[in-house]
């Protein structure tokens, strides 16, 4: 097994391909106080953490008289170009960053993004946010997470939970599973009844996550390391991994999940919950707020996926201070303001999962109930994050295979071969690791 010989090479060949590399300016510098400082984002104005990160923003400019300009900015020019515009005086003084080795990590590892390990420990927030949280916002020199410097603030965290229409389940006699035997057992009863069970698409994430929602009812702590942090190389056979493969395969041949969904994406899936059409959904708590929010025919309730010993789920995307930001101090001032205790409790109450919240004062049943289960998990540290996330190629590479699983045009050693070949390519691609032979 030989690990990646460094990012650090990796990132100069990018960066000398934007021309925009040793800049040599000294626009990283700190300057006087500003009449504003730049944070750029691409969430959904709704979110619970945008709600959040203005609302900082507001006690930020009375505490310090400096206003905040918020640029809206699409995840894809992020993910695709942050590269270029950080290593340029263009770049803002905070940005959201998506999360990974393969985002956030990279960054890092390229030297774009400040090290706000004083910041941390100046603010404490090395206190309120608990290891496992931490874990994405901390890498080492060569970009991989669960490293010993920050490079992000996490102000949420998100995770994948089962969501279920009560009624439904009333409707046809059915008890809400809380054991995998009971989950498979209701989808059995819904079919037996003509209703297909479980909203799924395959045309994006859905079928994906749920795969690695299984794996994390039979995963350990060493697949979780291997798969992640290339502890050792991911062995394609193992249980967990032909557990979940085979499941997924048996739910589609039994009709839990509809081959046809194949053409949908999430917001087709999401709507039909919403609308009342499915008995069960698996979805992030991205979509609880709207929920609560939007559903108003049927009670629901949700957990995560029965059986799991690891959940699909970590802090969500980070805030960062680009190395070439001019206000440095200004900007960890307002991020400290993000994990404020006040700030924390308004993404609890607005339908989010927060890092630092007080949970009595979080006044929706179903919200405390949703912070509840994700800080069991965080606290024990057993979050398996997202699947995804080792290397840049893995989104596209992994639902791709999952739909052909869905069409029929895999069987589940295929789509395990097809796995490991794009894990595989993505990793070195990246310059995570190298193997041979």
């Amino acid at each position: 097994m030989r690990f990646r010989k460094g990012v650090a090479a990796l990132a100069a060949a990018i960066m000398s391909l934007t021309g925009l590399a040793a800049c040599g300016t000294d626009s990283a510098q700190e300057e006087g106080k500003p009449d504003s400082i730049s944070f750029w984002y691409y969430d959904t104005e709704t979110s619970a953490q945008t709600k959040a990160w203005k609302k900082s923003a507001e006690q930020f400019t009375q505490q310090t008289g400096v206003k905040v300009k918020f640029e809206v900015k699409s995840f894809t020019q992020i993910a695709q170009n942050s590269s270029q515009f950080l290593d340029s005086n263009q770049a803002p003084d905070i940005m959201e960053s998506n999360r990974g080795n393969g985002s956030a990590g990279m960054l890092s590892a390229m030297q774009l993004l400040t090290d706000l390990t004083p910041y941390a420990k100046k603010y404490g927030w090395d206190k309120k946010v608990t290891e496992a949280d931490a874990s994405m916002a901390k890498y080492d020199d060569e970009g991989i997470m669960n490293g010993d410097k920050w490079y992000g603030l996490p102000s949420y965290a998100e995770y994948q939970r089962v969501y279920y229409n009560v009624d439904m389940f009333k409707q046809y006699g059915i008890e809400v599973p809380k054991t995998m035997a009971e989950f498979e057992s209701a989808c059995q009863k819904f079919v037996d009844a003509g209703v297909t069970p479980i909203a799924a698409d395959a045309q994006e994430y859905g079928v994906m996550w749920l795969w690695w929602s299984l794996v994390g009812t039979k995963a350990n702590r060493a697949l979780i390391d291997d798969w992640h942090m290339y502890k050792h190389d991911v062995n394609f056979k193992n249980k967990a991994l032909t557990y979940a493969t085979n499941t997924i395969n048996k739910w589609i041949k039994k009709g839990y999940i509809s081959r046809n969904a194949t053409g949908l994406r999430a917001e087709d899936t999401t709507t039909s919950f919403i609308k009342g059409e499915y008995p069960i959904y698996q979805t992030g708590t991205w979509n609880q707020a709207r929920f609560i929010d939007q559903v108003k025919k049927f009670d629901w309730t949700a957990a995560a996926l029965p059986g799991e010993k690891f959940l699909q789920g970590c802090t969500g995307n980070l805030i960062t201070i680009p190395e070439h930001s001019k206000h440095k101090d200004l900007a960890a001032q307002l991020l400290n303001n993000i994990l404020s205790e006040s700030n924390q409790n308004d993404i609890g109450n607005d339908g989010g999962v927060p890092m630092a919240a007080d949970l009595s004062k979080i006044t929706n049943e179903k919200n405390q109930e949703m912070i509840k289960e994700y800080s069991a998990f965080s606290e024990k540290g057993n979050l398996e994050y997202y699947p995804d996330y080792p290397a840049s190629n893995l989104t596209d590479a992994m639902s791709a295979e999952f739909q052909e699983l869905v069409n029929g045009t895999k069987n589940p050693t295929q789509v395990l071969e097809g796995l490991e070949d794009a894990y595989t390519t993505g990793v070195v691609d990246m310059g995570f690791k190298d193997w041979e032979g």
